[in-house]
Parts: C-alpha cells; structure tokens; sequence
C-alpha cells in the first residue's frame, strides 16, 4: 500500500491538492497542501456549460504544478476528480483526453451524490459528530447528505453554486431571481429536506465559503483558538453578520470583517446561498469542517475493507502523534492505563463525570510528544503539539483541555490566572485541577521509565499506593512528596 498519496480535486472555482502521509495502518498526516483559484467554470454557464479555453489552459498548467510537487514527495499514488463543472460540461472529454495522453493522469469525473458522499465520509470520520447534515457551498453546485447514526442514510446535489449564480444573476443584479432559484431547487426534494430536519438539528458546512463565514464569526467573537476545523456556533445568531457580508460595497468593508481578499469575487454570492440554507433548514448549531471531498477520497482508499468508516475508540491523529513522536509506545500505553485507574479509584473525591476519564488517559498516553522536539520545554511543546496535533475527531474544549492539562503537569496546579484566555472553551477549575493532579501523578508514578505494576486503594482520603512486583523507586518518593493536591483532606502513602 502507497505510504504517501495525492487528491486533486478540480473544482469549479478552485482547484485543491492535498498529500497525506501514512504513519501506520490508519494513522496519517497531511504533508502538503495546494490551491490554485484556476476557475475552470469561468464563462461556462453563460456558454451552455461549454468550458472556456483560457480556463482549460489554467487548469492544465496546474495540474502540470501540482504533480511536480507530488512527485517531488515522492507520491505513490494519485487520485484526481473533478466535479460540477466537467462533469456539466459538453467538451470535457477533450480536456480529460489531453490531460491523461499528456501528463499521465486520470480525471474522475465524480457524480453529485459521490461528491456529497465524499465530504459526508469526512466529516464523519474527523469530526466528533454521529448525526448531522452536512452542506457543501461549491462554484457549481450544493451537496447535501444526511447521516444518522454514523451512517450516510442519502445524498443529493444541487446547481446551486457561487459562480453559476453569479453569472446567470448577480451580475444581472437579479438577487430575487436567484432566492426563487435556490428555492425551487430546494422544493425539488422536500421529502429530503423534511428527513433531515427529523433526524438531526446539526450542520456540518465543508467549502471554502463556509470556512470564510466561520473565520468571520471568530474575528467578531474574538474566539480564544485560532481554528477552523471544528469550530461551532449558532446558526441564527450570525445572521446579522452575513448581512453585514452582503451589504459590504467595497473591499476594505470586506477585510473589516476579516473576509480574505481570494474571496472578495464569490464571498457575496456564497454567503446568499449559505444564508438560504440557514433559513430553509432552521438548524440549531453547525460545526465547520475543514475536510471535504479530498479527504473523503483519502479516508474511502484507507478503510475500503472498513466500510469507509474508522474502527471503534481509534482516532487517526492520535494515532499519528505517537507514531511519529513517541519512541516506545509501552510507555504510551502504560501511562493511558495507569491514568484510568487512578481516575476510577479516586471518582469518589473528584466526582467528575466519566467523559472527563478520557480526557486524562489521552492526555497521559500523549505526555511525551513534546520530548521529542525539546526536552527542556517539553511541556510547552507538548502544549502545541496536541493543540495543533490533535487535529481530527475532538471538539476544540476537549482538546484544549487535553492540551491545558497537559501543559501544567509539573509539582503546582494550574490556576484561574493561568487559563484565563481560554475560560470560554474549560470547564471549572477544579477539574481542570483535578484532571492536571491525575495526570502528574501518573507521569511521577512511572518518573523512572520501569513500568512499574500499581495497586491503588483509597480509605479516608488517603490514597494508598503499593506495588505487587517492584519497590517503587527513590526519586518517585521524593517527587511525590512535593506533590500539590487539589483539595486539603487528602493524602498519598505508600505500602510495600
């Protein structure tokens, strides 16, 4: 199987290649990513869908890049697709001719309800969602696919898309026309639509229109993380932002509200359609992904004997952290099951709810990734690592607190002073502190690397630690005796 491979997606505005790197069986990471605003479908829909010959030429001088690039990573597989535009166009059997006889590829012209499924398989494999509809706002056209369950129950694909209203209506000035367009579109599949407001309330939007809706919502909300892929809100909150984005007549309105210049031609457009979609389907809360159909390809190649779905517990990223960062993955195990117990045998004092366990043993199984980049910022760098890492199937609260926890392991708690530019995405902080004792602990616990074999028993809130095959070693002794506690009715002590 090729360890590293390429997704060319040509889409209608943009054309996007990503190259994953595999790590292990399921575990990947991105190591390039590429995007040229080519606009293949330029002209083409006031042209019968003809696509133009500047925009061909465009596209196939990118192409030319993009395999340059992949073959420079030493790429062992590509897969290029191509959506509404060539597959609306009556003259796409020349260009997709040219481009295989010169250049060696192959496109695949994917149909709508593949592309909708695509981004669904993404979505639902790198986000921590099971039930969702997740819309895609493209230059020729909206997918939509409803999953259930963690299931892909139905797909649909509309010609609804920025550049094909923009030519046949907003250059026209046309916007009524084009609302009445969207909704026809719509009504065409009521009994879709009507499904999908029984079964979930939630929106995923994938696209780079939505990426942009959600970055302009961070800038409003001076949100604490820096961070697309995940990001959620509420849905009718921001409506008075997407009309600020629609009435904005020029381009430094638009960069007041930190929309970025490579979308001042399709942002108005995107935004209308985005907007409909709000009011038609009335969802309370939509999550921004920054995965799609690229990733859904990937994902569909890697687990084809899956059902195009990762196994129970496994989560790519984390898989991919150890890999690349962690030596002697025992250690990493060993941490993950000795944080468990010692968050079981210790519940009746913390009383955090069983969520949080999770929390601490991914924590613990992760504690040494910053080592491998510095030794003597180790917590710092691990602090980044997980934030930045830790990139697929988390909400950001549950990775930041995975990253804060882990950031302070050490001899003190963390305080409120410490995590204050983050208090909108933690939980209180006496379980930040909890979480942070437990996981310190742990890592003193097995501060000599020998693995040794705990029992824990807790009586009149003292901890009670001994071993069944090896004395527990001096420098644990004297690092647990500096040891902070969360509450003051609490003590360690040792049995031998």
């Amino acid at each position: 199987m090729a360890k590293i491979t390429t997704i060319i997606d040509i889409g209608s505005n943009s054309m996007r290649m990503v190259v994953f790197k595999k790590t292990s069986r399921f575990g990947f990471h991105l190591i390039n990513e590429s995007k040229v605003k080519v606009k293949i479908s330029q002209g083409c829909y006031e042209n019968n869908g003809y696509l133009q010959q500047d925009a061909l030429n465009r596209a196939f001088l990118t192409l030319k890049s993009f395999l340059n690039i992949s073959k420079s990573l030493k790429s062992r597989k590509i897969f290029c697709v191509a959506t509404s535009a060539l597959r609306d166009a009556p003259n796409k059997k020349e260009f997709i001719k040219k481009v295989s006889k010169e250049l060696g590829v192959n496109i695949k012209v994917i149909s709508g309800n593949q592309e909708a499924y695509y981004g669904a398989i993404a979505g639902l494999n790198l986000l921590p969602l099971d039930s969702f509809v997740s819309f895609d706002i493209g230059g020729g056209s909206c997918e939509f696919a409803l999953v259930s369950n963690s299931k892909v129950i139905d797909t649909i694909s509309l010609d609804i898309g920025t550049v094909r209203l923009d030519e046949l209506y907003f250059k026209h000035n046309k916007t009524d026309e084009a609302k009445q367009y969207i909704i026809s579109n719509f009504a065409q599949y009521q009994d879709f639509f009507d499904k999908c407001k029984e079964i979930s309330s939630h929106m995923v939007a994938l696209g780079g229109t939505s990426r942009a809706v959600a970055r302009a919502i961070i800038h409003k909300e001076q949100y604490p993380l820096d961070i697309l892929h995940g990001f959620e809100f509420d849905a009718f909150e921001n409506i008075s932002l997407y009309d600020q984005i629609l009435k904005a007549s020029t381009k430094k309105e638009l960069k007041a509200l930190a929309i970025r210049k490579d979308r001042y031609d399709t942002i108005k457009t995107g935004v209308f359609i985005f907007k409909t979609i709000v009011e038609y389907l009335k969802p309370n809360k939509i999550t921004t992904s920054g995965v799609g159909v690229r990733e859904g390809v990937y994902l569909c190649d890697i687990l084809r004997s899956q059902n195009h779905k990762f196994p129970a517990n496994f989560n790519p990223s984390i898989r991919s952290l150890l890999d690349r960062f962690v030596d002697d993955t025992r250690q990493s195990s060993y941490f993950g099951n000795n944080a468990r117990k010692l968050f079981d045998i210790l519940q009746s004092l913390h009383q955090l709810d069983i969520s949080y366990r999770s929390i601490v043993v991914i924590a613990s199984k992760l504690i040494l990734v910053g080592d491998a980049l510095d030794f003597y910022k180790n917590k710092q760098n691990t602090f980044m690592f997980i934030l930045n890492g830790l990139h697929y199937g988390f909400t950001h609260q549950d990775k930041l607190l995975i990253s804060i926890i882990s950031k302070y392991t050490g001899k003190s708690l963390p305080t409120k002073d410490d995590i204050k530019q983050y208090k909108s995405l933690l939980p209180n902080i006496k379980i930040v502190q909890w979480l942070n004792f437990i996981l310190t602990l742990n890592t003193i616990l097995n501060s000599e690397f020998n693995r040794v074999k705990y029992n824990y028993t807790l009586e009149n809130n003292i901890l009670k630690i001994g071993s069944l095959s090896n004395d527990i070693g001096y420098i644990t002794k004297q690092e647990l005796s500096k040891l902070q506690f969360p509450i003051d009715n609490f003590a360690l002590e040792f049995e031998l």
